[in-house]
């Protein structure tokens, strides 16, 4: 294992790279957030059997700077950051994997630099902003009403920042992000390892309604631009519905798709022995 920092627009990003001397395609992961950080993906080193395996904290999460400049939390400097990660690791073939807002970005990335990119896995992806909160929206009725309406009148309100706000957030989140009962303790102990304010400027207080700058995303229409080998999976109780999965992968010409069917949003920790076996099937295939 290699670790450092690469310095990147406005500050420097802490990167991990696993079983660096590998021969075969290196398989570099975005994580999601925004203003997450790569600590839950950890788990993807096990990926590392015969390829490099690159996990790095985005600006301003992590490990990373955490600069005071809100020009910084934007789609462009986060895609041009891929690119100097990419540059300063001197990855020029590289498979992608993005999770959650990591797929928005892996998108984003692929339309705007597509070269030497082999192939992408969408994991729970969010490839529209407005697909996405329509899709959290219905998973709300799905939820007790006291719920519902503690969600509702607080976003009415502004008052996504109290305690009741917080509780109906964890009931939403024991169903749609992570179902795993009691919830892994050393996902609690990664806490700090977000800046939730990147999350604010760029999404906004809550899940349901986008107010930050990526409210408009939707590259939909350009999906069947992407002709590289492509994997989207979600969980079957995924915020990244199987619904919305679906409809996206029918729209990339060279795509599969699979649903872990015990999961919700993180099926990387909670079904991890089949999520690296999908993972280890789709880019064995694309070595032969």
């Amino acid at each position: 294992m290699r670790e450092g920092f690469i310095e990147v627009t406005g500050g420097k990003v802490s990167y991990v790279i696993h079983n660096e001397t590998a021969d075969k395609i290196p398989l570099l992961v975005l994580h999601g957030g925004p203003g997450s950080s790569s600590y839950s993906l950890q788990g993807l080193k096990d990926l590392a059997i015969d390829r490099s395996v690159v996990l790095y904290d985005q600006l301003g999460c992590g490990k990373s700077d955490r600069p005071n400049d809100d020009s910084l939390w934007t789609l462009d400097r986060f895609v041009e950051e891929v690119g100097q990660v990419r540059k300063g690791l001197g990855l020029n073939k590289v498979h992608i994997l993005g999770h959650s807002w990591g797929t928005t970005l892996a998108a984003a990335y692929y339309f705007s630099d597509p070269e030497g990119i082999s192939s992408i896995i969408f994991s729970s992806p969010c490839l529209s902003a407005p697909l996405w909160e329509k899709d959290q929206k219905k998973n709300l009725t799905l939820l007790p009403l006291d719920v519902q309406e503690t969600i509702k009148n607080c976003e009415e309100n502004g008052t996504t920042d109290t305690p009741a706000f917080q509780k109906a957030i964890e009931v939403f989140n024991d169903h749609f992000v992570c179902r795993l009962k009691p919830y892994p303790e050393h996902l609690k102990q990664g806490k700090h390892f977000r800046n939730p304010h990147v999350y604010q400027v760029m999404w906004g207080p809550s899940e349901f309604t986008v107010q930050g700058n990526l409210k408009s995303f939707d590259c939909t229409t350009q999906l069947s631009e992407i002709t590289i080998p492509t994997l989207y999976t979600c969980g079957r109780y995924d915020e990244a519905t199987p619904e919305s999965t679906e409809y996206f992968s029918s729209k990339t010409p060279n795509a599969s798709f699979h649903v872990f069917e015990g999961s919700a949003h993180m099926a990387y920790i909670e079904e991890p022995e089949q999520y690296r076996q999908v993972m280890n099937e789709f880019l064995s295939q694309l070595d032969k």
